[in-house]
Parts: C-alpha cells; structure tokens; sequence
C-alpha cells in the first residue's frame, strides 16, 4: 500500500465524502436502502459520532464510526430495547459501525487497519467493551477475530445481523498476539496520524506512573534534566522529606548502600506499630504498595473470584485482577454529576447483590480526589455479606486527616484490610516503603509469603525517620492544601469553559469542554514546554477523553504549569474554526430529513481488529 497510508480523524471536508460513499455503497450497490435525491446517507448519529479515515495523500480511500457511550445512544436502540440487549446499559460499550471501503481499494489493507485503529481509539479513551453487529454469511470471520454473539439477532430489508460484543482487553490481545506479526508489517505502511491515540498498546497493558521520568531520563544519563521537566503527571511530593529524614540518608550512604537491612524490618514495623496505634502483629511490610497489591490479591484471588472496583479508580487495582490474575470484575461507577462522590447507600446496595470476594476502595480516591468519610464507610462494610473482603487503600489519606483511617477496624475485623503507602504523603516515593493493616491471622499469612528483606535499609532508615516527625508532615500537607487552590484558580481564569476540580489530596482535575481538543492532545502540547501533565481518558469512559489531572508542586512549579497550560490551550484554540465546520456539519446532519435518517446503515459487520475483508470489499 506504500508508508504514505494515513490513518486520521476526520476533518469537515471529509464528512461530505462520507455521506456520498454511504449513499453509493448501501443505497446504489448493496440496495440494502432505498437511493435518494440527495445522493448522500446520513442519521441521527452523525451529530455525536466519531469518523476516522484512511487516505493516502488527497484520494479518501475508506472510514469507520464510533460511537462512545457518554452519547447515551447507539445505533443499535433502533432495532433492540435495552431491556432486550441490557449491555447497552450495563457495559457502557463502545458501537463500531459502518466500515466503508472505496469500491478500487477493497483489496488493501485499508478496512483492518481503520478497524484496528477504532480499537485503539476506544482503548485510548477507556473503553472497555465493544458491541457491533455482524453479518450472518460472514459471521466466522468475526468469531475468529474475538467477538462474540450476545444471543440476538436483528433484519433490516432481507439482510439478517448477529450482536456481537467482545471486551477490549480480549480483541487487543487478538489484534497483538494471533494477529499481531501480521499487524505489524501492516503498520509499518501507515502514517499515524491519530495524535491523541496510541498507535501499540504497553506490552502489559497497563499504564504504570506518568511519562516524565523518561524524559529526564531512563537510563540515568541526564539526571540534570530532573531540573528543568515539571512531573505533574505523579502524584510525588512537592516537598522534600523531614530533615531527619535527609539527615539520616547523608549521614552515610556508603554504609545504607551497602549493609543488609534488618530481614524482616523490625524496626520498621515496631515504628508503624507506635505511631498508628496498632498491634505490631496486624502489620505487614512491602517495597510500596503496588507489592503489596501483586502479594495480596496473588494469594486470595482466583479467575473465579468476583471484584467490584471504583470507576474511575487507580489502574493498577483492575490491571491485577483483570490482567493479571484474571478475575471478573465489576464496576462501581461513580458520576460527575454527584461530583465524583462514593454514594454509601448505593455501594452498599451494589455489594449486597453482588456477592463480591473483594470490594477495593481507594480512599481519598485517585484520580477523583474524593474522601468517603470512615463513618460511612464503616456502615456500609457492617451492612455487607460476611463473606466479602474490603481493600481501602488511604495511600493519600494524610491529607484528608489521618484520624479518618480505618485502620483500627482492619486490625480486628477479618473482612478488612488497609494499605497505606509512605510514598505520597511522606515524600518516599523513590525508596519503596507501603503497609498493611490486617486482623493478626491475615497479616501472618502475608507475612509468610514475603521475602526476607522485602525493604531496603534505605527505606527503612528514611521511613522510620519520617514517621517520628508528624509536626513537619502535618505543616506540609496544609500547605499543600494551600498552593492547590491557588493553582485552581490560576487554571481556572484561563478560561470559563474549563471545569476545575479540586481534591482533597495533593492534585486537581481540568475538564476541557466538549468539542474542544482531547485531554490527551493538550497533554501533548504541554510536553513541548516540558511541563508533563497526566491524561485520564485511558482509566475510564466517564472522563469522555477531556479530563487532565495535575498534581500540584511548588510555587515555582505551578506558574509553569499554568503558563504551559495557557499555551497549549490558546494553541488548540487556534484550531476551533476547523472543529467548528465539523460541529456545523453534525448539526445539519441531525437536522436532516427524518426519511435519510431512517435509510441510513447502522453498524455493520464491524470488527476491531485485523481481519479478511469479504468479498464485496465493505464490512458495514
């Protein structure tokens, strides 16, 4: 196909293209819709939906659609209720639709590679389910990729249509692993244009910490570059840690270096022990709490157990038991509408019906920012089946107060565990220090499955060091409260449009209003100025791709931001009057003649990876 194949998002001169191309393939060719005057296919989609387009220079060669959930409609709701397909309204899926090739380029790679980079898009904004419909004659080819029929099947004219759904996880694994030598020497031709998407997912799948050490550097060669990028895309510290902390580091790090730590960091623990109140047998150790997520979940959890997880939430919860261990796992979703709030009385509903294994809650949440006070969440752990385990990670908890912990309740009650980092609130987020609040016989269990030494004599020194100086954390946590409102405000005036929304811990949220550049675009700009924030599209469909998450730093470090942030967002501004001719376009669609709108396809033989094109060279 020759490296000059672009892969795009459509532009407003595209839209006519599209319409014209429906009108000849499904009204002319396939006669599957009756021709019109207009000689163009369009419905009521076309105002919310999201065209993307293979070229190759100025000849358009074909597009597919995608309709993302937050439109509250799909294509779909015109042949089957949601009580007859309750995903639509259970899953929050993604429909793919009306894949259209140019009759000249049927025999090219152009429908897997537009099909493959719907997935991508989808992936990029959280997706994690995808529902299309497939043709009944060429329904192997749809098994064979990954998807699957839900058990319905709907006509339109004399053509008949399997639903057909798949999770994103299962047709990325297809896309990259049975397909995957394949799709690369297919991507080796294009020219991805797509900015805001991936063009290769992570290797595992999971996007661990933010993007800013690589540009300091890796491989530690350029460590000076620490100097000039802003890392607000981790939720570090601002702060350096307690002097005693910085004292006990300097005062001989050959020998911390060097000198194996006590093996089971007694001193770390009786530390712990004393400064939280809680019986040393209810504690165990870990090299952050990501260790103690991978250790824990490893021991209890089977691809049989059940798991309700917060949406949005911290990634690393659904990437262990999704990904890893493999379980199934719900979603309890949280609304922006209720500002992000943990609605006890609904979870408790949700728990109740779901006979859960495990329920995790990160609390504050991130990337919410959102605090469920202890008070309720006590209630709704007493109310729940005896069987069910509760996580609460209070990784941040030291800045909503740590009189809030329910470490207490963990330390007796065998359906509760704790985990609390030292990283974010004690500024160690470089040493790898985390524990666990368990009754005394599950903490002996983890205790057993650690390895000796399971923190460094670093850590260790820095940790307790840290812990023996609650004054200083105390002064620096207020503080923090303090630059984040100051730098919501600056983020705020630099345009009305954008909703700012603060946390109780050490980062914000900027929403960009719908229409405007993804999330992950202004991140992209703000990297040009070195200035790295984190786009939260990939963790949940509920951000709709327009929500950036910064973690506040020093006085210095914020006027950066908000001057990188300004920028960016007045560069992208500068785009609108392209957008703009997009947005008028999809009003004159939905405006069009109701008779169009009911002619037109609606998501055919649609595949997200991958796949043999059929013989009549559009898979709709």
């Amino acid at each position: 196909m020759g490296r000059d194949l672009e892969l795009r998002a459509a532009t407003a001169e595209d839209l006519e293209w599209i319409h014209e191309l429906r009108h000849r393939v499904y009204a002319e060719e396939l006669g599957q819709h009756a021709p019109n005057a207009t000689g163009r296919l369009s419905d009521g989609l076309d105002g919310d939906n999201v065209y993307l387009v293979a070229a190759r220079g100025t000849t358009r060669i074909g597009f597919v659609s995608l309709t993302p959930p937050w439109v509250g409609r799909y294509a779909l709701d015109k042949y089957l209720t949601r009580e007859e397909l309750p995903l639509l309204s259970e899953d929050e899926p993604f429909e793919v639709r009306i894949l259209t090739v140019e009759p000249r380029h049927r025999a090219t790679a152009a429908a897997p590679l537009l099909m493959y980079a719907a997935l991508r898009w989808i992936a990029a904004r959280g997706g994690r389910t995808v529902v299309a419909m497939g043709r009944t004659e060429v329904l192997p080819m749809y098994l064979a990729a990954g998807l699957r029929p839900v058990g319905r099947t709907v006509h339109c004219g004399a053509v008949s249509f399997e639903v057909l759904s798949a999770s994103v996880g299962e047709l990325t694994r297809s896309a990259t692993g049975r397909h995957g030598r394949a799709l690369r020497r297919l991507l080796a031709t294009v020219d991805w244009r797509l900015d805001d998407v991936p063009s290769a997912p992570r290797p595992d799948g999971c996007e661990h910490g933010g993007a800013s050490f690589t540009a300091i550097g890796t491989d530690f060669r350029t460590l000076h570059r620490r100097h000039e990028v802003v890392a607000a895309d981790v939720l570090d510290a601002w702060f350096a840690p307690a002097p005693g902390v910085r004292d006990v580091l300097a005062e001989d790090p050959a020998w911390a270096a060097r000198t194996s730590p006590p093996t089971g960091a007694e001193g770390l623990l009786a530390e712990i022990a004393s400064a939280r109140a809680l019986p040393a047998d209810s504690l165990a150790l870990g090299a952050g709490s990501s260790d103690l997520i991978f250790r824990a979940f490893g021991r209890w959890l089977t691809p049989d157990s059940r798991v309700l997880l917060l949406d949005p939430t911290y990634g690393e919860y659904a990437h262990v038991t999704e990904r890893v261990v493999g379980c199934r796992v719900d979603r309890f979703r949280l609304r922006r509408e209720d500002g992000w709030r943990v609605d006890p009385a609904r979870l408790s509903a949700v728990v109740r019906a779901g006979d859960y294994d495990l329920v995790v809650v990160v609390n504050p949440n991130n990337p919410t920012g959102r605090h469920a006070p202890a008070a309720e969440l006590r209630s709704v752990i007493a109310a729940a089946p005896a069987r069910t385990r509760w996580w609460i990670d209070e990784a941040y908890l030291g800045y909503a107060g740590l009189d809030e912990s329910l470490a207490p309740l963990a330390a007796t009650d065998p359906r509760v565990v704790v985990c609390s980092s030292l990283s974010k609130m004690y500024a160690l987020s470089g040493v790898r220090a985390a524990y666990l609040v368990a009754e005394p016989a599950t903490a002996a269990e983890l205790r057993r499955w650690t390895p000796p030494w399971p923190v460094s004599l670093p850590a260790q020194l820095a940790a307790v060091a840290a812990l023996r100086d609650p004054a200083y954390y105390r002064d620096r946590w207020l503080r923090t409260h303090e630059l984040r409102r100051e730098l919501a405000a600056a983020l705020a005036g630099s345009d009305p449009a954008l909703v700012v929304e603060e946390s109780t811990a050490n980062f914000l949220s900027v929403t960009l209003p719908a229409g405007a550049a993804s999330a992950a675009r202004l991140v992209n700009e703000c990297r040009r100025q070195d200035v790295y924030l984190r786009d939260l599209s990939p963790l949940s469909p509920a951000y709709e791709g327009r929500t950036v998450r910064i973690a506040v730093r020093d006085t210095a470090e914020n006027a950066r931001i908000v001057a990188a942030f300004g920028a960016a967002w007045e560069s992208l501004a500068a785009e609108r009057p392209a957008l703009e001719g997009v947005d008028s376009e999809r009003a004159n669609s939905k405006r069009a003649d109701s008779a169009h709108a009911r002619s037109a396809p609606v998501a055919r033989d649609s595949v997200p990876v991958p796949v043999a094109v059929p013989a009549t060279g559009t898979t709709r």
